[in-house]
């Protein structure tokens, strides 16, 4: 997997990029995190709940088993090479379209972050747990365990948020002076651009555009790109060249 996905053609005055959780290892795991924490916390709710009922009836060590395979399995799918060939093995003897492409690669990312963050917010309420038993904290108990468990889902949001936010697919025509960004579509001239700054974050170089006000008027348009560090330096060259 290629960062960023950058393709610089000697052949032509173009920059292309695509930042997404298909080309960033930032993105992918940012959304994975995110993600996973909101199915975590779904199934350890879900999980508690069964296990409370089948236990009633002797049947706790079932579902736990149950579980436990469920694990085993999305382990032994991503470690293997060719998890699409067995998902469509699978999906032959079940009623349901396997995922392909890119929706599989979603959908592992997922699974993946989804156990991540269940062993994480799992061992937080086992310590809690041991700790609230043997008063090992005195009068706090289990509270800054849980406590963290909990402050776990705001973060997951603001995972999320962030790989939207890094999310990034364009082109920099430096010929025409022009960036051309997609999702949503917006074409930037750098002509009206009378100052840049960056800040690097990870493996990508947030942009600060400052537009000139022709007469006073507002220029509309976006002041902050994420971009991968190259075409960061290439705007940051061809803005200054022009000051």
């Amino acid at each position: 997997m290629d960062e960023d996905a950058t393709v610089d053609s000697p052949d032509s005055e173009t920059i292309q990029w695509r930042r997404d959780a298909s080309t960033s290892r930032t993105v992918r795991l940012l959304w994975s995190l995110g993600v996973g924490t909101f199915f975590a916390a779904i199934g350890i709710i879900v999980f508690w709940r069964l296990y409370d009922l089948a236990s009633q009836a002797g049947g706790g060590s079932v579902i736990i088993a149950l579980f436990a395979a469920l694990a085993v399995t999305i382990l032994a799918f991503a470690a293997t090479s060719n998890t699409e060939r067995r998902l469509e093995r699978l999906a032959r003897r079940l009623p349901v379209t396997a995922p392909s492409g890119t929706g599989l690669e979603r959908a592992m990312d997922a699974a993946l972050g989804t156990l991540a963050m269940v062993t994480v917010i799992g061992t937080l309420m086992a310590i809690g747990r041991v700790v609230s038993q043997r008063e090992l904290l005195g009068g706090l108990g289990a509270g800054p365990f849980t406590g963290t468990a909990a402050l776990l889902l705001p973060l997951a949001l603001v995972a999320l948020v962030l790989a939207s936010f890094l999310r990034s697919v364009g082109t920099l025509d430096r010929e025409k002076r022009t960036l051309f960004l997609y999702d949503p579509d917006q074409v930037i001239d750098l002509d009206v651009i009378e100052g840049v700054s960056t800040r690097r974050f990870g493996d990508a170089t947030i942009l600060t555009l400052e537009y000139a006000q022709p007469d006073g008027q507002y220029v509309a348009g976006p002041r902050r790109l994420v971009v991968p560090p190259n075409v960061a330096r290439e705007v940051q060259a061809l803005i200054e060249r022009s000051a």
